[in-house]
């Protein structure tokens, strides 16, 4: 078993309640941890999944989306990779960060992080 990881994918969603999240629009990073089945005996692609294919998925499904929730966004993030080689992959674990958060108050992102 092995782990793939793709760290601070970042992209503009329109993911949010408010209307103006929904209108404007804002930045999120993504990290993801994909945990393989199987190790690589041999410098093959077939030994493994592709990690191009998994920032492609996640491109486009965030261009895509319309969620109102992180939550929703980390499932069905889980949920698309799973489906990219369910016969190789043993688990995925999502960590999605909104980086403008519409509150009153000093952080730097509101985070959720998923794993199945």
């Amino acid at each position: 078993m092995f782990k793939i990881k793709l760290n601070n994918m970042l992209f503009h969603s329109y993911i949010g309640v408010f209307p103006e999240e929904k209108k404007l629009g804002q930045n999120i990073a993504i990290d993801l941890t994909v945990k393989i089945k199987s190790s690589v005996t041999r410098d093959d692609i077939d030994e493994t999944v592709s990690y191009a294919v998994f920032y492609d998925k996640i491109a486009e499904y965030i261009k895509e989306s319309r969620a109102d929730l992180i939550e929703t966004m980390a499932f069905e993030i889980i949920d698309l990779i799973k489906q990219a080689s369910p016969d190789k992959i043993e688990s995925v674990k999502v960590n999605l960060r909104k980086l403008q958060v519409p509150i009153d108050g000093i952080l730097d992102s509101a985070e959720v992080e998923m794993e199945a």
